[in-house]
């Protein structure tokens, strides 16, 4: 990442980058390593952006562009947009509001944000704060009931689909947090497990509170059986979150999951993981329409979305820009990084002679020359 200026005016966020910039001088050096970090050399998190940069569209001309709609529908709803706000965990860290703020954000936008299950908000309190259609990111803990309650109460609270990570049996080694002993600040708990002890997160010299608690609380023997499980106590929609490979996909679809998303968690957990964009065509062909595939990791242009649209994805979910703009202009700063990349969407698909998502089509990739 390159350097934040010494100041950035308002009329200079012209895209989600600017608010990144801003976010790095404005947040705590603890909570902006937290967000920003990636697992040990951190390259598995800046191939996930290089990736896309090495993608190159080629575009169509006079297909009458002057109608266009982004539209989509995911597990029997239609979005706006094929854009959904990712999980992310203790946004109370970037503003007081939070992870309300996202939601109210998502909800002007019009796309659907997906809570964690980390949130420093209780689910309930998201859920009251908008009607707008919300999923909930689910961890399977070792204590089954911990997960259980979760689920019974993402379902009264009127979330549409649970979204279980699978790739986090233990957190990757983030050695930013490590360094900085991380722990949650103090008046900031993971505000779903009230009931548990160790909800404060809290660190050691050299050693991650969260990394702490995923090797406490997480179930690390998960296997197929337990998304069988998890389908059996719910009526929502299941989708995994944290498959890259073709046999996985696969699989999933096997055990009866609504949807798959590609994803590397943002290059948090597997350092020279491969990047998501990467993994995206395997999975979709291995899918094969049986299930919705999403994919998150390095999306920061509205060109990004188009090219993973491109390239099989029903949708994309986004994070850290998100969080960006939270920073910088709580509720208002969420809605406007979301705002950039739909009307950079818009932008590509007129660009790129396609009026709806159903005509960004592969043909649009370049051909890569290795």
């Amino acid at each position: 990442m390159t350097d934040p200026p010494e100041s950035l005016e308002r009329g200079t966020r012209l895209n989600v980058f600017d608010f990144e910039r801003e976010a790095a001088r404005l947040l705590p050096a603890t909570a902006f390593d937290y967000y920003a970090s990636g697992a040990h050399d951190e390259l598995t998190l800046r191939d996930n952006r290089e990736a896309y940069d090495r993608i190159r569209l080629r575009p169509r001309v006079l297909r009458g562009v002057a109608d266009r709609a982004m539209a989509v529908t995911l597990l029997g709803r239609e979005h706006r947009a094929p854009l959904l706000v990712a999980p992310m965990a203790f946004a109370r860290m970037a503003h007081a509001e939070g992870e309300i703020a996202i939601a109210r954000a998502a909800r002007d936008a019009g796309v659907t944000m997906t809570l964690s299950t980390l949130a420093t908000t209780r689910l309930e309190d998201v859920a009251a704060a908008t009607d707008h259609p919300r999923w909930f990111q689910l961890y399977v803990f070792r204590n089954r009931a911990i997960t259980r309650g979760l689920v019974e109460r993402a379902e009264q609270a009127g979330y549409e689909a649970l979204v279980v990570t699978v790739d986090a049996p233990l957190l990757g080694r983030r050695e930013r947090d490590e360094r900085n002993a991380f722990e949650l600040p103090a008046g900031l708990e993971a505000a779903n497990l009230v009931d548990d002890a160790t909800r404060r997160l809290e660190g050691g010299p050299g050693q991650s509170g969260l990394s702490r608690y995923f090797a406490e609380q997480l179930d690390q023997g998960l296997s197929w059986g337990g998304i069988d499980w998890l389908r059996s106590i719910t009526r929502l929609p299941v989708l995994v979150k944290g498959v890259v490979r073709a046999d996985d996909a696969a699989l999933a679809v096997e055990h009866g999951v609504a949807g798959v998303i590609v994803s590397n968690h943002g290059g948090r957990q597997l350092d020279t993981a491969i990047a998501s964009i990467d993994a995206l065509p395997e999975v979709v062909d291995a899918v094969a329409g049986r299930a919705a595939v999403l994919v998150d990791g390095g999306i920061r242009r509205g060109t990004d979305i188009l090219k993973a649209i491109a390239l099989g994805a029903d949708a994309v979910l986004v994070g850290r820009p998100v969080m960006w703009g939270l920073a910088v202009d709580g509720e208002a700063g969420a809605r406007a990084v979301l705002r950039i990349l739909l009307d950079e969407l818009d932008l590509a698909m007129a660009l790129c002679g396609a009026r709806t998502l159903e005509e960004v089509t592969p043909d649009l990739i370049a051909p890569r020359v290795s």
